[in-house]
């Protein structure tokens, strides 16, 4: 990758993994739009720890008191606010760390295209500027409840669907069940935590294993190939996606508190109707 390609992919994970916009389409959009060969397996890890850091240093009071009282509920069976947010993240985590492992394959091979992509960025925008102007905006995080948790966690799994976003759709459905949209906001971004740490995982594991693998397409037939990995394209993308992604987070919790979640649906229409256009013109 050139180094253009490398600061403009790792900017756009470090800004859209925690914006209601879709990370993952804005990923696949430069390689089927702009004609960019695939960024790669290492790559792919080096801005998910870009992310999963600048979460874990932005809520770093929020994870270690609910670290502490979840191993406490644990051991001393002693429970609280934080012990009981803390088995919320666990729950609202395991409807789309079950279907990411065993669907996964699947997802890329048949939902990776600019169609499904437009189609999810317009029904979600939707969906969320109807939560955000219906929402009544009387609970925080602490209140969301086990079954509140997993509901937040099946529209998590749904946004394994390019186009969809982890973030918008687990802010719209914190909305929906009646939280504040800060409280939406945290519960999500608290939520990305388990969720990046396994995807993050999950790739390097696949790094390690069959190395950085790449398929090109050589006299008509598609032929895997290793690549070296290029050590300062991955240090580029875990700094700019860690000062993006860490820039994102403190900014957007302030607009969303402010004017709330129009800006980010016109954003999205926009999107979807430019994708249409070129799809179909």
């Amino acid at each position: 990758m050139s180094t253009l390609e490398i600061v403009v992919l790792a900017l756009i994970q470090g800004l859209t993994e925690f914006l209601p916009v879709s990370s993952s389409a804005h990923l696949i959009l430069p390689s089927q739009i702009l004609g960019w060969q695939d960024q790669g397996l290492a790559f792919d890890v080096a801005v998910h720890m870009g992310t999963l850091l600048a979460v874990l240093i932005y809520f770093r009071q929020e994870v270690g008191s609910m670290a502490v009282a979840w191993v406490n509920s644990m051991t001393k069976k002693q429970h609280s606010q934080d012990s009981k947010l803390a088995w919320n993240i666990v729950l609202a985590t395991i409807p789309a760390a079950l279907v990411g492992f065993f669907g996964k394959d699947l997802i890329e091979l048949y939902l990776r295209s600019s169609t499904v992509i437009a189609t999810t960025t317009l029904i979600f925008g939707l969906l969320m500027w109807w939560a955000d102007a219906n929402a009544t905006q009387i609970k925080d995080e602490y209140k969301t409840g086990w079954k509140g948790a997993l509901l937040i966690g099946f529209a998590q799994m749904l946004a394994l669907i390019p186009g969809t976003s982890r973030s918008g759709a687990t802010i719209t459905a914190g909305l929906l069940l009646g939280l504040s949209r800060n409280a939406a906001a945290r519960f999500s971004f608290l939520m990305s935590i388990p969720i990046i740490a396994m995807a993050g995982g999950y790739l390097t594991l696949k790094l390690v294993m069959n190395g950085d693998v790449r398929e090109v397409m050589q006299a008509g037939e598609l032929v895997s190939l290793v690549r070296p990995v290029d050590w300062i394209a991955m240090l580029l993308g875990v700094v700019i996606s860690f000062v993006s992604a860490l820039a994102c987070i403190h900014v957007f919790l302030r607009v969303l508190e402010k004017v709330g979640m129009l800006p980010f649906v016109i954003y999205r229409l926009a999107l979807a109707a430019g994708l249409f256009y070129m799809i179909y013109s």
